[in-house]
């Protein structure tokens, strides 16, 4: 009975003592274990985090202004605010409804209150504006100084310009109007001609060289003012609107996204059309838009200061 009980008694000790060991192992692979967990949740947030740090922005290829505008505001973002910068080219509606939608974060080429009038009138309970980034804006119908129009009411009777009137891309604010335009000015047989920046910058190009007459829709801030002699066709009946100005039109969502951005935007302005004019002629000139605008945001350290004071 005694040896029983001994045995009993060693048999009952290693199982404490087996159940002891496995306890401890299994507390050592809980923590193990907990650790793990907590490294992937802080891995995972900092990705998160660094994910949380890129912004897309639209713009229209064809403009030089949407262009120039946003590699500058683009390229400040990058280097001041540490955040990556995704471009996108799109069409102006499509613009508009990416910002609504949330797909784009941001945009720097709303016209308002005339040329995106509709488009804001649309989706403005999905967006939110931060003001102007240039001012004193115009959009119309543009031709040399030598044609002898002085008006739209001028294109009726003045056969040299053929009942064309060459455009831009179809949709876009200066195109709504143009074709408001021919109704309001019943320009009976005019064709609004859809193409793009560069293709109506090409069409006036032929012209100008061989001094013929041509109508184009077109806007200030633009650098063909500064290469050509042009001027804009008087529009007595206002179809064309008065001065406006080019906001930067953000999600809802990029506030909370990116508050350094929001801010920035808030406070990002032009001065003057020349100041908009460098960056515009530097890519005219071939320079590719990100050199220009990092060209630029060297040369105005106190003007970038000033955006992201």
């Amino acid at each position: 009975m005694g040896a029983l009980c001994t045995t009993t008694i060693r048999l009952s000790d290693s199982a404490s003592v087996e159940r002891s060991t496995f306890g401890e192992v299994t507390m050592k692979m809980r923590r193990l274990l907990g650790a793990g967990a907590a490294l992937v949740l802080a891995i995972s947030s900092t990705v998160a985090s660094a994910a949380g740090k890129e912004v897309t922005i639209g713009y229209v290829d064809g403009w030089s202004d949407s262009v120039a505008t946003t590699n500058v505001a683009a390229e400040v973002i990058r280097q001041k605010l540490g955040y990556d910068v995704k471009l996108q080219a799109v069409a102006t509606g499509i613009m508009w409804q990416g910002v609504a939608t949330g797909k784009l974060d941001a945009m720097l080429s709303a016209w308002l209150p005339v040329t995106h009038g509709e488009y804001w009138t649309k989706n403005k309970d999905q967006v939110v504006d931060y003001g102007p980034n240039f001012k004193d804006a115009k959009i119309g119908l543009i031709v040399p100084e030598y044609v002898k129009a002085k008006s739209i009411e001028d294109l009726k009777t003045d056969d040299t310009f053929k009942n064309r009137i060459v455009g831009i891309d179809a949709g876009s604010g200066v195109m709504l109007k143009t074709d408001q335009a021919i109704k309001d000015y019943d320009l009976t047989g005019y064709q609004l001609k859809a193409s793009s920046g560069a293709g109506m910058i090409a069409e006036l190009t032929r012209a100008e060289k061989k001094n013929e007459s041509i109508a184009v829709t077109g806007w200030v801030p633009h650098w063909m003012f500064a290469k050509w002699k042009l001027r804009f066709l008087e529009d007595p009946k206002g179809v064309y609107g008065a001065a406006e100005t080019v906001n930067s039109i953000g999600s809802k969502g990029l506030e909370a996204k990116a508050p350094e951005v929001a801010k920035f935007l808030k406070n990002f302005q032009w001065e003057s059309k020349d100041e908009i004019g460098q960056v515009m002629l530097a890519i005219q000139d071939g320079a590719k838009p990100e050199a220009a605008a990092k060209d630029w945001i060297a040369k105005h350290p106190e003007r970038v200061a000033d955006w992201t004071k």
